[in-house]
C-alpha cells in the first residue's frame, strides 16, 4: 500500500514563497512519475504540477508556470513543490499524487495513490 505524506503547507501572504513536501512509502519510488494537485473551495481538483520517474522531465499547469517548481529525490522518496511569487488564487487544499506510470501525469482520474493534503493559503 502506497502511503503519501505531505508537509510544508501554511499561510503566507502574496508574493511570498512556500516549498511542499511529499514522502512517500510502500513501493520504488524511483519507478514511478509524482505530480501535485489542488482544490480550492467549491472548485474541483486541478492539476498543479507533474515529474517523470527520473525527474528529467516536468509539466505544470498554465496558471503556475515560471512560479513553481517540481522536483524530486529519488534518494529519499521524497517529491517537493517550490512555490514562489504566491497568489490568492493559489489558495487550496494541495495534494501529493502517486500514479502507476513513469511518464508525467496531469488528469486526476488517472491518479491511483493520494496524499491527505496540506492547505495553502494565501493573503492579499
Amino acid at each position: 500500500q502506497v502511503q503519501l505524506v505531505e508537509s510544508g503547507g501554511g499561510l503566507v501572504q502574496a508574493g511570498g514563497s512556500l516549498r511542499l513536501s511529499c514522502a512517500a512509502s510502500g513501493r520504488t519510488f524511483s519507478f514511478y512519475a509524482m505530480g501535485w494537485f489542488r482544490q480550492a473551495p467549491g472548485k474541483e481538483r486541478e492539476f498543479v504540477a507533474a515529474i517523470n520517474w527520473s525527474g528529467g522531465s516536468t509539466s505544470y499547469a498554465d496558471s503556475v508556470k515560471g512560479r513553481f517548481a517540481i522536483s524530486r529525490d529519488n534518494t529519499k522518496n521524497t517529491v517537493y513543490l517550490q512555490m514562489n511569487s504566491l497568489k490568492p488564487e493559489d489558495t487550496a487544499v494541495y495534494y501529493c499524487a502517486a500514479p502507476n506510470r513513469r511518464r508525467p501525469v496531469i488528469a486526476p482520474t488517472e491518479i491511483e495513490y493520494w496524499g491527505q493534503g496540506t492547505q495553502v493559503t494565501v493573503s492579499s
